[in-house]
């Protein structure tokens, strides 16, 4: 039996995740962590039985508590319960489904546990990627990336043995708005950024992956993950999503890793690496597909892509101050209080103001994260 840990179980990762605990049978849930949605996480404690459960907020762990007497679950709250979530002795692997920079501490709390890492949550490596991948290597604990691009092309590496990445080829959707203008963006609505045209998500990375913003984000996961230049990193824009991303060797020869859609295809993947499990789904068809196309992103309309490149470019915590600013400013877009195109208007207006810091540790990381929050509490007023 395999035993897991899941940060963010309520969520659309954490949810796909119990699918496969489902289907496979051979998984044993050891410990959910969840943010407000206390009802569906009444229902997986119920279902999995964990040893130990975790929320956000005390009053939410107090309802919880009552709602769940009668099963006897230890149930923590806050940053202390998610590094409990993260570090539970019984658990080998941790899945970090939760969103935003919420995660650092827990999954560097869950390396120097020496737990296997299936990593969803992209913002860990990119505000703290220095941190996190040589405190890895110290500890000799993988990291596995579960988000659609990135395990494609670590499924692409696999046998390439001491042969070197020429380039990585990271496929983007493109978004609900790809081909769209400037003038044509102004008045998009919430309504209009959560409908993404291939893949089901979260609320706050279907609106990333509108803005390409999402992409940016990738590309900084990928130079740390796979440990090359941003330079060697080109995005393509591939609006049937099949190729979910390629890598290119010294030698021109390009490996792909092909599928439909469907997210648990990585998650399984990242839970049973090496193996290979059978997964119910519509598979692959590529009769039915008829062509695949390929585009250069508009980064001139999309901005939060090149921004990207510039914040991973200049290093120290602007990274960071890019992630914070988006954060930030796609909440505010979804309460209706700024407009779609403000979102990287402010994240170019936090990067410019910033105070650089070349080597960030987590502290200062922390604090960037807050100042940028209040440098866009200071521009909204």
């Amino acid at each position: 039996m395999k035993k897991i840990a899941i940060l963010g179980s309520t969520g659309s990762i954490g949810t796909q995740t119990l699918e496969i605990v489902d289907e496979q049978r051979d998984i044993e849930v050891i410990a959910l962590s969840a943010g407000g949605n206390i009802d569906l996480l009444e229902k997986q404690m119920r279902k999995y039985k964990p040893k130990y459960v975790s929320v956000w907020e005390e009053a939410k762990a107090k309802e919880l508590r009552e709602n769940t007497l009668d099963l006897g679950i230890p149930i923590g709250y806050g940053m202390e319960g998610l590094i409990e979530t993260a570090t539970i002795k019984e658990s080998e692997i941790l899945v970090t489904a939760i969103v935003g920079m919420l995660g650092i501490r827990p999954t560097i709390a869950a390396i120097k546990a020496g737990k296997k890492i299936a990593l969803a949550n992209k913002e860990t490596l990119v505000t703290a990627g220095h941190i996190i991948m040589p405190l890895a290597k110290e500890y000799k604990v993988p990291i596995l990336p579960v988000d659609s691009e990135h395990s494609a092309i670590f499924q692409s590496l696999q046998g390439a043995g001491t042969n070197s990445i020429h380039k990585i080829l990271l496929t983007a959707s493109g978004g609900p708005f790809r081909g769209r203008t400037i003038e044509e963006l102004k008045n998009i609505q919430v309504e209009d950024a959560l409908k993404h045209p291939n893949w089901s998500m979260g609320r706050k990375i279907t609106v990333d992956s509108s803005t390409l913003v999402n992409k940016g984000l990738e590309v900084m996961e990928a130079k740390w993950l796979f440990d090359v230049d941003l330079d060697q990193i080109q995005v393509v824009v591939h609006p049937q999503s099949v190729i979910h991303s390629a890598v290119e060797y010294e030698d021109g020869a390009v490996i792909a890793q092909l599928g439909t859609p469907d997210m648990r295809l990585p998650i399984q993947y990242a839970l049973y690496y090496p193996e290979r499990r059978n997964l119910s789904g519509k598979r692959l068809n590529l009769f039915e597909l008829g062509n695949l196309t390929f585009e250069e992103p508009d980064s001139k309309t999309f901005k939060g892509l090149e921004l990207a490149y510039k914040a991973m470019r200049r290093g120290g915590n602007i990274p960071t101050v890019y992630n914070a600013a988006n954060e930030k400013a796609v909440c505010l877009f979804l309460n209706r209080q700024i407009s779609y195109l403000q979102i990287t208007e402010l994240i170019e207006e936090a990067m410019k103001q910033a105070a650089f810091v070349e080597a960030p540790d987590l502290e200062a990381i922390l604090q960037t994260e807050a100042a940028t929050y209040a440098f866009i509490d200071d521009v909204l007023k």
